[in-house]
Formats: structure tokens, sequence, C-alpha cells
């Protein structure tokens, strides 16, 4: 299935809001899944100097990925097909 990267400028974030983002994400993934929307969250890397943030998500489409942000409620600024090389 096809891997999404989803990239953020979060300015001032904290931490906590972070996780918090980082488990409504997982929920919300599992909700669309549940409804026949595929999605899943993979994780994430933070910038702190730059307040960048990126994550992957697993989908068959950028539209499930762009659903399950916005539906979260959490801000993006681009979705673009990504290639996730970790070791397995």
């Amino acid at each position: 299935m096809p891997v999404y990267m989803v990239e953020r400028d979060l300015p001032g974030v904290k931490m906590e809001q972070l996780a918090a983002a980082q488990r409504r994400a997982i929920e919300v993934g599992k909700e669309l899944t549940a409804e026949g929307k595929e999605v899943r969250y993979i994780r994430s890397t933070f910038v702190p100097g730059q307040n960048k943030c990126m994550c992957l998500f697993e989908a068959p489409n950028p539209e499930n990925v762009r659903e399950a942000n916005e539906r979260a409620q959490i801000p993006f600024t681009r979705i673009v097909e990504a290639m996730d090389l970790t070791p397995r």
C-alpha cells in the first residue's frame, strides 16, 4: 500500500501537543478504516529548530490521508507520496 508524508509547520508547539496529535491521528485512522476508508498512521519526525513535523501514513490514496488529518484537526501544509525505507 502507498505511503504518504504529511508536512506540517508547527511554530510554538509543545511536546504534549505533539503527543496528543499523534494519538488523534491513530484513533481517526482506526475510525476511518472501520468506515471502509483505509488509513494508518505510521510515525512522525519533528525538527524543533525549524518547527517542522513530517508524518507518515499508509493509505490507498492521498484523499484518505487528507480526511484523517482534517478530521483529527491537525494542521498540515501538504501531502505527498513517499517511500518508507525503514529496514524490516
